[in-house]
């Protein structure tokens, strides 16, 4: 389970977004990456069950992101996220292909998993086995616990017409506009401070799994 400090930390953090607070409250910090950290090392324990291109061996240390915030280029230049992120694949949280991902916010915590906005290439992978695929795919997601779960997928970035070279009356018109392939499932800070912590994110992974399966044999 994830420790209510960890939580308590995040909102203190949100309400405290500058460098000389976070420096002052630095030890707490630490203590909730810690935490983060070891449930991630259980979660992939788990998950490497369920899937075996997940390693047993893979480092926490590896899929959990640093709170850190990159502001070169952004015009929000709070320095912190006032979130833990952890990305868990066969390369940790450096996705070359598929993965899992778990973010942890006060009020804001869910599990997703998919190609996130995939490279050019990838993203023509996809479309292309969604093209020739597409009963296999829906095999996965209209089955009624997968759908009961995550619903449909993420469509924030999405194109307004066909993309080049299908038509538009094409069966999966609507899956083939899509420029990433995510599914996410809102979780309750209750759950995730909870003994059942573990055992719901692993669930909720598992009915995710083909999904991931099917995206990978696409990008192979």
């Amino acid at each position: 389970m994830i420790k209510v400090e960890t939580f308590d930390f995040l909102n203190d953090l949100a309400c405290n977004n500058e460098r000389n607070w976070f420096h002052l409250n630095k030890a707490r910090h630490d203590a909730a990456r810690k935490d983060v950290l070891n449930f991630t090392a259980e979660l992939i324990q788990h998950l490497s069950q369920i899937d075996p291109l997940i390693p047993e061996s893979l480092d926490p240390g590896n899929c959990v992101m640093r709170i850190y915030r990159d502001i070169r280029f952004s015009k929000d230049k709070t320095p912190y996220k006032e979130n833990f992120g952890a990305g868990i694949s066969p390369n940790g949280k450096n996705f070359i292909g598929p993965g899992y991902y778990l973010h942890i916010q006060p009020d804001k915590c869910f599990i997703a998993g998919g190609c996130w906005m995939p490279e050019p290439e990838l993203l023509r992978s996809i479309r292309q086995e969604i093209d020739y695929n597409g009963a296999d795919l829906h095999t996965i997601i209209d089955n009624s616990a997968f759908k009961g779960y995550y619903g449909v997928p993420e469509s924030d970035y999405k194109l307004k017409t066909a993309p080049k070279g299908y038509d538009a009356d094409h069966p999966d018109v609507e899956l083939l506009k899509l420029k990433s392939f995510t599914f996410s499932h809102k979780l309750s800070d209750k759950i995730l401070m909870s003994p059942d912590a573990i055992k719901e994110v692993v669930n909720g992974f598992q009915i995710l799994h083909p999904f991931i399966a099917f995206l990978r044999n696409a990008v192979s």
